[in-house]
């Protein structure tokens, strides 16, 4: 993800059917330039982010996936995430992203394990965790949602390999 990304950005998150995911309403341009920024910020100080999502026959930016460092009740966690323009939506796209990334993550960077923090509700994104191996483990709430707990471990990972 880079400075640049913004407009195409503007593009996945001005979407409400996108944000709904979020609870959120959609992002204005002032609110994608902070957010791209937040994530350059997080890349920096973490050494792992978010990912453009470009498609191989055009070049289009059509969403990101990646990396986030969270506390998830109190505990620090590494949070696998991708949001994707919604006229992309149910092409496999998304899982395909979510696989590489958790590859990236468990295999290069070695961290221990991964989670999603899904919104309660969409299917879509539980549907995309499950695909790559990552199981519920449990439910939480914050500001007010509720939200599904996805994770895999380094051993998950190995073990599904070997399976």
């Amino acid at each position: 993800m880079q400075e640049e990304d913004v407009e195409a950005l503007l593009r996945v998150f001005a979407d409400p059917r996108v944000m709904a995911s979020f609870g959120s309403p959609p992002f204005d341009r002032t609110q994608m330039e902070r957010w791209v920024q937040r994530n350059l910020d997080h890349q920096e100080q973490y050494g792992y982010g978010l990912f453009s999502i470009i498609l191989r026959e055009n070049g289009r930016l059509i969403g990101d996936c990646g990396l986030e460092h969270m506390d998830v009740e109190g505990e620090p966690q590494t949070e696998l995430g991708y949001d994707l323009r919604s006229d992309y939506w149910g092409r496999g796209l998304a899982t395909e992203a979510a696989a590489a990334v958790r590859d990236y993550a468990l295999g290069v960077l070695e961290l221990p394990r991964l989670i999603s923090v899904i919104r309660r509700g969409n299917e879509a994104s539980r549907r995309v965790a499950e695909k790559i191996g990552m199981r519920l483990a449990g439910e939480l709430e914050r500001d007010g949602q509720a939200y599904w707990l996805y994770a895999m471990s380094h051993e998950d990972a190995a073990n599904e390999r070997l399976g």
